[in-house]
């Protein structure tokens, strides 16, 4: 029988797919939290096989839970509504082992389940046309310099930083602008944050 704890902060959302997971004839859900922190929990207390997880979660977020839970017994499966690149990186480090979409139908959620404890991993289609639409064309130095404005670095103190000249991080920015197709050092921060590419 595979235990699960299953964390979504929709009581309707958390009933419905309790029951559903309920119907499965090798699936028995262990317990049910309305976000993160009682998630770990619950993980902790009753040791499922697989903690099923949103990402936006009051008081401790799916994401967080997830890196908290890194390392344990307990495999972690993000279920969402977004296929955000930023998200699915973050996941990907928090090592789950797998990162599904809301909008699959039930028996996908089933069947992956099971993939999963047979030690796959399983990651929705649509999340890898998003990675790959999100690939970093940034180089290590531009990735630098728009971490440091990011930290609000102005151009002088990044030249010293970098041993640069003010005119070479001017060029440097002005690249990074076209590379992103934004008008401004904001728009181009706001940009890198999105896509998860920022510390």
């Amino acid at each position: 029988m595979i235990r699960i704890v299953i964390a979504e902060d929709q009581n309707m959302l958390l009933g419905a797919l309790g029951a559903l997971l309920d119907m499965e004839e090798d699936i028995e859900v262990a317990g049910k939290a309305s976000n993160g922190r009682e998630a770990l929990g619950l993980v902790r207390d009753v040791s499922p096989d697989i903690c099923l997880m949103d990402i936006e979660m009051p008081v401790m977020t799916g994401l967080d839970a997830a890196e908290a839970l890194k390392g344990e017994d307990c495999k972690v499966i993000i279920l969402t509504t977004f296929a955000r690149p930023g998200y699915f990186e973050r996941a990907k480090k928090a090592d789950v082992s797998g990162y599904l979409l809301k909008d699959s139908p039930s028996e996908t959620l089933a069947n992956s389940i099971r993939q999963i404890m047979a030690g796959k991993r399983v990651y929705s289609p649509e999340l890898i046309d998003v990675v790959f639409e999100s690939r970093n064309p940034l180089t290590l130095r531009e990735m630098e310099i728009i971490q440091l404005l990011a930290e609000g670095g102005k151009t002088k103190a990044i030249a010293r930083e970098l041993h640069l000249s003010d005119g070479t991080v001017r060029n440097y920015v002005s690249i990074i602008l076209d590379k992103l197709e934004v008008d401004n050092r904001i728009e181009a921060i706001t940009k890198a944050r999105d896509k998860g590419w920022l510390k």
